[in-house]
């Protein structure tokens, strides 16, 4: 395989950077402002980095393959189509956590190679799930102080 065309880059590049951009500036002017402190910083680190890939790609400068096998591209499309569903719908309808959990056990269960027949494999990924949820209301709810959505459960 050939790499990819210039163009190819910069098109890719600038759309993400224009996301990256979209969400700082999101971020930027939402009320209360305290709420918004580690969703600006990131969305500003994201910015920043989307912006710089972008320049590199507009000057030639990108170091960048192949693109993405339709091989790759199917194995990825389970999960891309629970993220598109937990970003869009689970996030604010079921609360933050509990999509999460639902979202990260799902993912857990769609990718680990583990036979889906075995009872310890399922008894693995419920437990790596709650470990990972500990570990995320920890980070966000007792160090950060993040505001999360919420709705049903919590």
């Amino acid at each position: 395989m050939t790499d990819l065309p210039r163009s190819q880059h910069i098109i890719a590049s600038g759309l993400i950077a224009a996301v990256g951009v979209s969400i700082a500036y999101i971020s930027f002017t939402q009320e209360p402002a305290d709420a918004f402190i580690f969703p600006r910083l990131i969305s500003s680190v994201f910015a920043v980095l989307a912006i710089w890939t972008f320049a590199k790609a507009v000057m030639g400068r990108t170091k960048v393959g192949n693109g993405i096998s339709g091989d790759a591209m199917r194995k990825m499309l389970p999960g891309l189509v629970v993220a598109i569903f937990y970003i869009y719908w689970a996030a604010k309808g079921l609360g933050f956590y509990t999509a999460t959990t639902v979202a990260f056990f799902v993912l857990l269960s769609l990718y680990d190679p583990a036979p889906h027949s075995d009872v310890k494999s399922w008894v693995k990924r419920i437990l790596i799930t709650a470990g990972f949820m500990a570990v995320m209301y920890g980070l966000f709810a007792l160090l950060l102080n993040v505001f999360t959505p919420r709705e049903i459960l919590f």
